[in-house]
């Protein structure tokens, strides 16, 4: 007779000596196949890969001026393998002048995985950046005495001088979303965080290099593996000029100190951005080295926002600047001819509804509408455009025609700078109106988007970008602030011209009004310069004081240079914009200023415009 009990357990038996044996097979299977831990250990105690970082692109003005270069500098690399146990802390801590805190904390944070995504404790790891040279020397005097720590050379920015920060930008360590987005960085690694560091990051940074050192069973380095064959040198980041004038962009930053607002000025023949002033601004050497942390943190909660590059991120009523956009609408469109005059009697009066302007003589057509900033012409252009039912069926449709012209002149959308942040202003359409009013809407609505109020906001750069359109009667290529990259092509994005709606022959009427206006107009301080200056004011209004806003180029017949200048709070486009514009123009087209015009530029250097209770 059976047993069944017998039975029962000898499978039970059987069955967990089977499970013993499927799981030892597994972690076997995992241990040599699946996971690489012994090996990284192996490779770790066998060898010892050095990154050699390449050096980073120097930056140079569009006349060779050097601008930013590489300096030697020195971290502080740990493998926490090799360095668990065999530490002398205390004294590790007194060689780097740190803290006991300081290492605990620094030890943890390379660790914590969220901090540091791509923690490997067989890899060499950032301990501590950028040692000084003394700090540097006495380090390497003692690292025999700390295992599993290591000296990576590197190069580190320096900034030849204070000026342009906004368009150089700076460089620092990369955070865990870069990592993640480029498995080129490892962390410790320095990526450039604004400016063209940033947009031009790929041809700066070069390849990395790698020497495979070969050590023996007590870590000690004993050569190159296989005499070098594996090593990779690093390849070093090509170079950038710049179309900056440096000369240029001094002088514009020297102008608008103590003040807010920028200064752009564009080659219109090429597109290249000739000087780029943000103000208030900072000195780019202050975010390099150990220090930039600290800096930076204390720019960016400066009230005035000094980080803020107000050229591409500003957004600002063009005030009648815009005018010169609406005159070359009107006339394609057959709205107005060159003689089509139109009332103003201190304004735009019709229906109850007052658009104040200043004296002048009236009616006028044109060319001396523009050069007098007449605010009623430009008001009842805008009126008969929109009304115009029989041309256009509907005030929507009518609106979107003007849409598209103010977009096709690089209104409304990012004109695609080769630097991070542009914004894209704001050109309104017949939909915004509609959902704005309900549907119930007309030309007497949105009458003050005819002089560059309401709704419209433009950077000025974009601003700039018009002056530069209508210098070349009706086209503009896309502002860049990069010349040349170092055996490269310059991106065809900046080489296409982009054609305005507006006529050829409409855009000779425009440049009869600025220069008009140079000569006996809004704009009559040009008329000292021995150069055929054209100018278009600017005085948008404000809650507080109205902004001093300026476009304009030169020569009139073969420009060289369109610029636009914006003041917060300046007042009349006459008091800041014009001046500043007249000495921007000059110092680039005669290469030195006169006499008289350094007198000029030292006094506006040094008056200061009151914001409130305080003064920048």
């Amino acid at each position: 007779m059976k047993d069944h009990g017998y039975e029962s357990r000898r499978f039970v038996i059987g069955g967990v000596a089977t499970l013993i044996v499927v799981i030892y097979i597994i972690r076997l299977f995992t241990l040599q196949i699946t996971s690489d831990d012994y090996k990284k250990s192996a490779d770790s105690n066998a060898f010892l890969k050095r990154i050699d970082f390449p050096s980073r692109g120097v930056i140079t003005d569009r006349n060779g001026k050097l601008m930013v270069y590489n300096q030697p500098a020195y971290d502080i690399m740990v493998v926490m393998n090799e360095a668990r146990g065999r530490l002398d802390t205390l004294e590790f801590c007194k060689t780097l002048s740190i803290t006991r805190e300081e290492f605990d904390h620094r030890m943890a944070t390379i660790k914590d995985i969220s901090k540091n995504p791509g923690y490997s404790r067989f890899t060499q790891q950032l301990f501590i950046s950028q040692l000084s040279d003394r700090d540097f020397s006495i380090f390497q005097e003692k690292m025999f005495r700390f295992p599993g720590f290591y000296v990576q050379r590197r190069s580190i920015r320096q900034y030849t001088y204070p000026y342009a920060a906004h368009v150089l930008g700076d460089v620092a360590e990369v955070s865990p979303s870069d990592i993640e987005r480029d498995d080129y960085y490892q962390p410790g690694d320095y990526i450039g965080k604004q400016g063209v560091e940033r947009s031009y990051e790929e041809q700066l940074r070069g390849e990395k290099g790698v020497r495979i050192l070969l050590r023996d069973a007590h870590g000690r380095v004993q050569g190159s593996y296989k005499n070098g064959e594996l090593d990779r040198k690093p390849v070093a980041g090509k170079n950038l000029t710049l179309s900056i004038d440096l000369e240029l962009q001094a002088l514009g930053e020297r102008l608008m100190e103590n003040k807010i607002g920028s200064i752009v000025a564009i080659e219109p023949s090429t597109g290249e951005v000739l000087c780029m002033v943000s103000s208030p601004t900072y000195d780019p050497r202050q975010m390099v080295g150990r220090m930039r942390s600290k800096n930076h943190v204390t720019l960016s909660r400066d009230i005035w926002k000094p980080l803020l590059n107000r050229s591409i991120m500003g957004l600002y009523p063009p005030g009648s600047t815009f005018k010169t956009s609406q005159g070359l609408t009107f006339l394609t469109e057959g709205i107005i001819t060159p003689t089509t005059p139109f009332p103003c009697s201190h304004g735009f009066n019709f229906r109850g509804l007052h658009v104040g302007c200043h004296g002048h003589a009236a009616p006028l057509p044109l060319v001396p509408a523009i050069s007098t900033s007449c605010n009623g012409f430009f008001c009842w252009g805008l009126y008969h455009m929109i009304g115009a039912r029989q041309k256009y069926g509907s005030v929507q449709n009518a609106m979107n025609t003007w849409r598209d012209y103010m977009v096709s002149m690089g209104f409304g959308y990012k004109l695609g700078i080769d630097l991070p942040g542009e914004k894209r202003g704001l050109i309104p359409n017949a939909e915004f109106y509609d959902n704005a009013y309900k549907g119930s809407w007309n030309g007497l609505t949105i009458i003050s988007i005819s002089i560059g109020q309401g709704e419209v906001l433009l950077t000025p750069l974009q601003i700039a970008n018009l002056g530069a359109t209508i210098a070349n009667r009706g086209y503009y290529y896309v502002p860049h602030v990069v010349r040349k990259v170092q055996g490269e092509p310059l991106d065809t994005t900046f080489t296409r011209r982009h054609y305005s709606k507006a006529s050829r022959r409409a855009y000779d009427y425009v440049v009869q009004g600025m220069r008009s206006s140079a000569l006996g107009g809004t704009c009559r301080s040009l008329a000292r310069y021995d150069f055929m200056a054209c100018g278009k004011t600017g005085t948008a209004q404000n809650r507080g004081h109205d902004h001093s806003v300026f476009m304009g180029f030169a020569p009139m017949d073969k420009p060289v240079i369109a610029v636009a200048v914006y003041v917060e709070n300046g007042g009349w486009g006459a008091d800041y914009g014009v001046p500043l514009g007249g000495l921007i123009m000059e110092q680039y087209i005669n290469g030195k200023l006169s006499e008289a015009s350094k007198k000029k530029a030292e006094e506006f250097q040094h008056r200061v415009i009151h914001y409130g209770a305080t003064s920048r």
